[in-house]
Formats: C-alpha cells, sequence, structure tokens
C-alpha cells in the first residue's frame, strides 16, 4: 500500500492534473497466521479514526487476507463500519478494502474465471480462493508461495512473477491475478505478464488504486499499470453498495 499505490497515482499525475498526498496509519502484524490477521483488523477502527483527523478524501485498507480470513463478505462489513468510524470524527470518508477492490475490478473486467499468485501459506490462499469463489468468480488455478513472514513477503522479487503465471493453467482464465495481496510488489511486472499471457493482469493494489480513484469521482486511469488501469474503465461505477454517497 505505501509503495505500489503512490506509485500508481504518481503515475497518474503525468497524464492527469490531479496531485495526491498520502497518509498511513498502521496496523501490527508480522506473521500472515489467522490469529495476527485477526488481531490486525480488530485494529482497523483506530486507524480508520486516526486518517480521517487529516480529513483524507478516501480511506484504503490494505491487507487482503486479513479481511477475507474474517468470513464470506466481510469487505463489505469492513468498509460501512470503517466509513462509520470517520462520520463519528466529523470528517465522512468513502473506504476502498484491497479484498473488496480485488472482487469489484474483477468483476469490472468481467472476469468469471481467474489464475492467481498468493504468497500466503496454502490454508489462507484456499481461503482467498473460497472467498472469490463466493464472489462468482472461479479461480482455475493458483500458485501459493507460502512465504509467513511479512517483510519476507515485501522483499519477493516482483521479476519472478511473469514465469511463475507462465506455469499456471490459464488458458480459459478471463484474467490472471499476478498478486493477491497489496504486500507483496507485483506492479513493475504487470504489463510484461500481460504480453506474455496475452490475458488482462491484475493485482491487489492495482484494483485498489481503481476504486479508490472512482471513489474520489475520478478518471481510473494510470500509465504502465495494465489493462484495468488502461483508460478502458475509467468511468466505471465504484463498487455496488459502497458508502461513499450516504453523507
Amino acid at each position: 500500500m505505501e509503495t505500489e499505490i503512490p506509485a500508481i497515482l504518481r503515475a497518474r499525475e503525468s497524464v492527469a492534473p490531479e496531485r495526491f498526498t498520502f497518509h498511513s496509519s498502521r496496523m501490527r502484524m508480522t506473521h500472515v497466521t489467522p490469529e495476527q490477521l485477526k488481531a490486525m483488523d480488530a485494529d482497523s477502527d483506530r486507524c480508520a479514526v486516526e486518517l480521517s483527523d487529516a480529513r483524507v478524501d478516501v480511506l484504503g485498507y490494505a491487507c487482503l487476507v486479513a479481511i477475507m480470513s474474517m468470513g464470506l463478505g466481510y469487505h463489505r462489513t469492513s468498509e460501512e463500519r470503517l466509513h462509520t468510524r470517520t462520520v463519528e470524527n466529523s470528517a465522512p470518508a468513502p473506504v476502498v478494502t484491497s479484498a473488496g477492490a480485488l472482487v469489484h475490478g474483477l468483476h469490472t473486467l468481467g472476469a468469471r474465471k481467474i489464475a492467481l499468485i498468493a504468497p500466503y501459506l496454502r490454508p489462507l490462499t484456499r481461503t482467498v480462493v473460497e472467498y472469490l469463489t463466493h464472489e462468482g468468480i472461479e479461480v482455475l488455478d493458483y500458485e501459493a508461495l507460502e512465504i509467513p513472514d511479512n517483510l519476507d513477503v515485501a522483499a519477493h522479487d516482483p521479476a519472478q512473477l511473469p514465469a511463475i503465471a507462465k506455469a499456471l493453467q490459464y488458458s480459459d482464465a478471463d484474467a490472471v491475478v499476478l498478486s493477491a495481496c497489496v504486500q507483496m510488489p507485483s506492479l513493475g511486472a504487470v504489463e510484461e505478464a500481460e504480453q506474455l499471457l496475452g490475458k488482462p493482469v491484475v493485482s491487489a493494489a492495482i484494483c485498489t488504486a481503481h476504486q479508490m480513484l472512482r471513489a474520489l469521482g475520478l478518471p481510473a486511469v494510470a500509465p504502465g499499470a495494465g489493462h484495468l488501469l488502461s483508460g478502458a474503465y475509467a468511468e466505471t461505477p465504484w463498487a455496488p453498495g459502497a458508502v461513499a454517497t450516504a453523507d
């Protein structure tokens, strides 16, 4: 969230007039385990209040698997609850979760069947698969890289991802998720992967940026970020059921 989202927005600044500031508040997690993910999510209310102190225009919740491990469809509950925290702080702002953004980004592409790469241990990766299946997205194949340490996830070399994706059973997929985790970098490899696979390629970070821009009412376009941010989906609606216009 603190590297690729700003990189996408800075790339957008090269083709559009809007300028952005970036503010962050951290929920602690060192190892990607169900216990630490649950504790991390419980801390998200504090972060929402702290960020709304800055009167930000949109909040993005990074950690896709923290949301998905809390139960099917939980991104809707989280987004509504955290938005309520900003309202209570007299600073209402829309909330985008990376989990909800990935779901909506894939639906925006019309992707009913996908292949994906995740850094998580296999049980947590299966949680992601089950979550997406519940949202009407069939996962034809996936690779769980099984990296337990959160810092090691961030240090994974994105240049390895296109070859890993190439080894997946993706021929019948409508899209490929190069990184189902905002922590694992992939932005620099997305366009290479699209050319290699001949499919739209997204990541949790790209989908989050798309939804944050749409929540701001801005065209969702940024160079170097794959098909979803190419301009073809610049004006698509923000996620159904979102709360940005409730105030």
